[in-house]
């Protein structure tokens, strides 16, 4: 019988109501390209929740484990807990690849089955891709699936931790989150946002790494300290908040950049890690808002993956249109539900009965 830690529910359901939240803005991002008018223009903040959830739990999971674990068999778990999905919504965006063809993505007509092939290996292998290979028009490096590039991310953040951080004291790692959070700080003020990270380039891959490196590390750190307090209605003040702090508009405008950067650092730096410290401090005593957080739970890291294949092809055809977000009628709607309902049928017929299959795997070569 093997032992597995209780999951923090609340934090389950916060990282299903921040999938939600992203996977709105990307279905709004068809209807305002130009991020100073964006709908829910702070919602891909997310992804920078994400890793402090993603800090805190790693933790918790593994910090207590090392003495009976190598590295290599975390890195393995690692893999076997994050890859199933890579692969779905890689494929998944090879399938739906030609739909999306259209004024915005003028690169799709020109490219033969055989080189989609060629990438649908690469991001199956998370392989990034520079400009150069683009066959969308977007310069990603995940052409197929472009939230992937967040996961590559994550996959950096674990093998750092792994190799090294993990043996940091308290205060070395609270050393590196002052670095980290002074990096952040300087990006927002000079950028006025976050935006970025996807493309294989020199600024992405800065951008990039300053999303990763404070939230991931300050969440590990949030966890190490320890001195949680009890809070009432944890999950439903915790969820208000985090929907109040991304759907905020963009603050400024193009003069006053330092006002949205502003606003975007102390949200990271700050309001994210109270969120999951507060999450983390709650409990759950209704069963329905335990089978909340749970549903949340389970169909966020699907929803996440497989939202923006149908994202470009709704992108593609507004594009074409023309269409306001008034004129489009119930498309939005449609799009966000198709979403929801393929990352439940994703979560269901394929991610867990495949690491099902590779816990049993662990299992097997850990008895050799």
């Amino acid at each position: 019988m093997v032992y597995t830690k209780p999951h923090y529910e609340i934090l389950d359901g916060l990282r299903g109501v921040a999938a939600i939240m992203v996977v709105a803005f990307h279905v709004m991002e068809a209807y305002t390209i130009n991020p100073f008018d964006q709908i829910l223009s702070h919602a891909y903040l997310a992804v920078d929740f994400f890793f402090v959830l993603s800090g805190f739990v790693i933790g918790y999971a593994y910090d207590d484990r090392w003495s009976k674990m190598s590295i290599g068999n975390f890195l393995k778990r690692r893999i076997f807990r994050l890859h199933p999905m890579v692969v779905f919504g890689t494929l998944l965006g090879v399938i739906l690849f030609y739909f999306g063809a259209s004024t915005i993505f003028p690169l799709i007509q020109d490219v033969s089955i055989g080189k989609l092939l060629i990438y649908a290996l690469l991001g199956m292998l998370l392989i990034p891709m520079p400009p150069s290979m683009d066959i969308r028009g977007w310069q990603e490096m995940y052409t197929l699936d472009a939230p992937i590039w967040s996961l590559a991310f994550e996959y950096i953040a674990n093998i750092l931790y792994a190799l090294f951080i993990r043996k940091f004291s308290k205060i070395a790692l609270s050393i590196l989150v002052f670095i980290a959070a002074c990096a952040t700080l300087y990006l927002t003020l000079t950028q006025g946002d976050v935006i970025g990270g996807w493309a294989l380039d020199g600024h992405h891959l800065h951008v990039g790494f300053t999303r990763l490196m404070y939230p991931f590390f300050a969440g590990l750190l949030l966890y190490r300290m320890g001195k949680l307090i009890r809070i009432r209605r944890a999950f439903l003040w915790c969820s208000l908040l985090l929907v109040a702090v991304l759907v905020v508009p963009r603050i400024g405008g193009p003069e006053t950049l330092w006002m949205n950067g502003l606003y975007e650092a102390t949200i990271i730096i700050i309001v994210f890690p109270l969120i999951v410290f507060m999450g983390a401090s709650g409990e759950i005593k209704g069963k329905y808002t335990s089978k909340i957080c749970k549903f949340l739970g389970d169909i966020s890291y699907p929803l996440y993956l497989v939202n923006y294949p149908l994202c470009y092809i709704h992108i593609g055809w507004i594009s074409d249109k023309k269409y306001t977000l008034a004129e489009a009628g119930w498309v939005p709607v449609i799009v966000f539900a198709a979403s929801v309902l393929l990352a439940y049928l994703a979560l269901k017929l394929f991610d867990e009965p495949v690491r099902k299959w590779l816990r049993k795997f662990i299992l097997s070569t850990q008895r050799m």
